[in-house]
């Protein structure tokens, strides 16, 4: 049996911008990025502090070092800048794997979204 784990969480970050006419996905630093073993290109859910809203998009790599957290296309309409969201993905893995699996758990600062 394989089962669903969270991977990685971003936990608290602040949106920085809201492109409505990019094609779509999540822009993050990529500091955080690496920080919480995430790819380009990875589904990632993302859960909106402010409004209660969940979606899922793929991530792409921003501006190293620019706490940048921008929400493109569509949803750009699910956020505000300054909003506050905690970015998680997922893994399938088996169970005995699953047990044993630590993910990446980052707690940037809230204020600029750096690492320190």
């Amino acid at each position: 049996m394989q089962i669903h784990v969270v991977k990685s969480k971003i936990h608290r970050v602040k949106v920085t911008g809201a492109d409505l006419n990019y094609i779509g996905s999540i822009t993050i630093d990529e500091d955080l990025m690496d920080a919480a073993n995430i790819i380009e290109g990875e589904k990632i859910q993302i859960v909106n502090n402010n409004n209660g809203e969940r979606l899922e998009t793929y991530a792409i790599p921003g501006i190293r070092g620019s706490g940048e957290i921008t929400l493109n296309g569509a949803a750009a309409r699910k956020v505000a800048p300054g909003d506050i969201l905690i970015l998680i993905t997922y893994a399938l893995m088996d169970i005995e794997e699953a047990k044993k699996f630590k993910p990446a758990l980052v707690f940037p600062n809230e204020e600029n979204n750096l690492l320190s």
